[in-house]
């Protein structure tokens, strides 16, 4: 599969060993880092209130939960941090993998997998964006084609807007070359389009209204059917009533001449 979808020529253009590392952005890690000490300063905090505070059991279990998850949380963003300063997204071309870090998960996507692609932000990226940044935030989708998930990463993300350039042009390049993207087996998202599955849908809708028409015809010709048995109906019953009347002149013709004879 991989050597039907490869371009060789653009392959052999990509850097044939190294890795490069793109850091997280600095002042995301600085934030990280004063957040995570205040929260698990708070934290242990109300661990302490409630073991020499709190003599109430519920309220003492409560602010030994709530306190504890705080300030554990707090610890793995904190370790987090470090990790993301050494690089958010790397590209390996020893491993031929794009790697990056989702939370304490390192995940690696083979080069004849891979797909890089510009991204958008959801709704409340969106929002951020528009009203409390000042300067236009690009989104990249680093995507293992033959899997369920996908991950998007931001200029914002990384340490500089031209890391996030660089690392989106080696991303293209990367995705072009080894064609990933076109294979009839990747996984495809809802606002990918399928042609086949279009034409199925256009095919489908076609028999729908065939279908429709050939039942309204058939209406047609049903009612059409009923119309002439009731048409048949009235002109039966009106040439009854027709004879009945001539029947009833008959009679009374006769009872009449009976009369005058007597």
């Amino acid at each position: 599969m991989s050597n039907e979808l490869e371009n060789k020529e653009l392959i052999e253009k990509l850097p044939k060993e190294g890795v490069h590392c793109y850091p997280a952005n600095p002042s995301k890690i600085t934030r990280n880092r004063i957040l995570s000490v205040v929260f698990c300063l708070l934290g242990a905090f109300l661990v302490a209130v409630g073991i020499v505070k709190v003599s109430d059991n519920i309220i003492k279990i409560g602010l030994l939960v709530v306190g504890g998850l705080s300030a554990l949380i707090s610890i793995l963003v904190f370790a987090q941090s470090f990790l993301i300063a050494k690089y958010r997204v790397a590209v390996d071309y020893n491993e031929k993998n794009v790697v990056l870090r989702y939370r304490y998960s390192k995940i690696a996507i083979p080069f004849e997998n891979f797909d890089g692609r510009d991204g958008t932000p959801d709704q409340a990226e969106a929002l951020i964006d528009k009203n409390f940044k000042k300067d236009k935030t690009y989104y990249l989708v680093l995507d293992d084609v033959f899997e369920d998930a996908c991950y998007q990463t931001s200029s914002t993300d990384l340490e500089s807007v031209d890391d996030f350039k660089q690392l989106r042009d080696e991303c293209f390049a990367i995705a072009e070359a080894y064609g990933a993207r076109n294979s009839k087996d990747k996984v495809k998202f809802y606002y990918e389009k399928d042609d086949d599955k279009d034409a199925g849908s256009t095919d489908l809708d076609a028999l729908i209204e065939e279908t429709r028409a050939e039942k309204k015809a058939d209406e047609e010709a049903e009612a059409a059917r009923r119309a002439e048995e009731y048409a048949a109906r009235e002109a039966e019953e009106a040439a009854a009533r027709e004879a009945e009347e001539e029947n009833g002149s008959e009679v009374a013709e006769s009872s009449e001449e009976k009369t005058d004879e007597e």
